[in-house]
């Protein structure tokens, strides 16, 4: 074996050490990059008991407040909240993350979904219809879309919505649970006219 080579093993592995043992008695390795609420749709919802660690909220406000121009912290912030179904702070730390960069078209939809969990949906429409404007192929964006317009009973917009969601992504799972309520729309339109 060539002394370097067992030279960047040896240090590797004392590398590997002394982060292990950072991690395990002093809590400080370094954070991955945030992840937005939008990025993680495979994840499984959240349980409605999930807490929210304050300690973690205190450090992730302490970041945001040395960081002004930096959004990450706030949109942690928000996936935190937005994770325990914390509508209203959640909604708060996503609208300061976009005071900072309006094209983040995931938090935008991340904010959208909040407000329509909130029963807002006029703003969710809003905020969904930016993230389009950023991304006009953001899949969320497009599904949360025909919900608020479902929710605002604005049901040929949503039908027309949800058509130009299938025509982008004919297989999606999420598209394909609105089709029931969508086909008895349909139906109703056809009948009634």
């Amino acid at each position: 074996m060539r002394r370097d080579t067992l030279a960047f093993m040896l240090a590797g592995t004392v590398f590997g050490l002394v982060v292990g043992y950072m991690a395990a008695h002093w809590g400080v390795l370094p954070s991955p990059a945030p992840v937005t609420a939008a990025a993680r749709v495979a994840a499984p919802a959240p349980a409605a008991s999930h807490r929210v660690d304050p300690n973690e909220v205190a450090a992730l406000e302490s970041l945001a407040s040395r960081q002004a121009q930096d959004p990450a912290a706030r949109v942690e912030l928000g996936n935190l909240y937005m994770d325990a179904e914390r509508w209203d702070e959640a909604i708060r730390w996503y609208r300061e993350a976009l005071a900072i960069d309006a094209s983040l078209a995931d938090v935008a939809t991340d904010l959208g979904a909040c407000l329509l969990r909130a029963g807002r949906a006029e703003e969710a429409l809003g905020e969904l219809d930016r993230a389009l404007a950023t991304n006009p192929a953001h899949r969320l964006a497009l599904y949360n879309r025909v919900v608020a317009l479902l929710q605002l009973g604005r049901t040929k917009q949503a039908v027309d919505a949800w058509l130009l969601l299938l025509k982008r992504y004919p297989d999606d799972p999420q598209a394909e649970r609105l089709r029931a309520r969508i086909d008895r729309i349909r139906a109703g339109a056809e009948a009634g006219g």
